[in-house]
């Protein structure tokens, strides 16, 4: 084997790894706040320290992992700003997305999101299902707007937005996200920028809402306070 296919080799390796880890931390299988200590993730993922570094050095980069004091590596904890921070951004995504789906979308893509929506309405007590198929509308809808640098961007927010558990366990928010689901989707159908990417803006605020209202009722502002994050 030559250098360059060992070189080439080594980064597949590493590329293997990072998509792992990032797939663990999307999945919930790895949470904010663990640890990651490079041999145990050797281990776990059958791998040499040099590519388990490499992927470990690119999430950080990437803001997935933060290392705190006393603690090493960890999965991030996204703080208060943090939080307000990626609503700011996903408002503002995610409404361009419905709006250029709303341009863009074909008719495939649109019969296929209404079919998703609908089929969201049948598993309000699932929050696994549920947060699932929301997922999955949301992509479509990025995907949608055949836009590569948009998706590009909603990519990355995503990875991050997955560091933070579902609202969708509330059946009261289920039935309010469906509803905005619907309100998105219909500005979609009609082929109105406007309506689909204001209904989209809406969405997001009224998921920041929720968010915030939780970080509230669970003490997890209080202890950011506290701890001066």
């Amino acid at each position: 084997m030559t250098a360059i296919d060992t070189a080439q080799s080594a980064g597949d390796l590493g590329t293997s790894a990072y998509n792992r880890l990032k797939a663990a931390v999307r999945s919930g299988e790895l949470q904010a706040g663990d640890r990651l200590i490079e041999k145990d993730v050797t281990e776990m993922l059958g791998m040499s320290r040099t590519p388990v570094r490499e992927a470990l050095q690119r999430l950080e980069s990437e803001g997935l992992l933060t290392y705190e004091p006393r603690r090493g590596l960890t999965v991030t904890r996204p703080n208060h700003q943090m939080i307000m921070e990626l609503y700011t951004m996903r408002e503002a995504l995610e409404s361009k997305a419905a709006s250029l789906a709303a341009q863009h979308a074909s008719d495939i893509e649109i019969a296929a999101l209404a079919s998703l929506v609908a089929d969201e309405a049948n598993y309000f007590d699932d929050p696994a299902r549920l947060s699932e198929i929301n997922q999955r509308i949301h992509s479509m809808m990025h995907l949608a707007a055949h836009n590569r640098y948009l998706l590009r961007s909603l990519q990355t927010m995503n990875d991050t937005m997955s560091l933070l558990p579902t609202m969708l366990g509330a059946p009261d928010r289920a039935r309010e996200a469906h509803e905005e689901h619907v309100r998105i989707i219909a500005g979609i159908q009609a082929r109105d920028p406007l309506v689909s990417g204001r209904a989209a803006e809406d969405h997001i605020r009224s998921a920041q809402r929720r968010r915030i209202q939780w970080l509230i009722e669970s003490g997890n502002l209080r202890q950011q306070l506290a701890d001066g994050s």
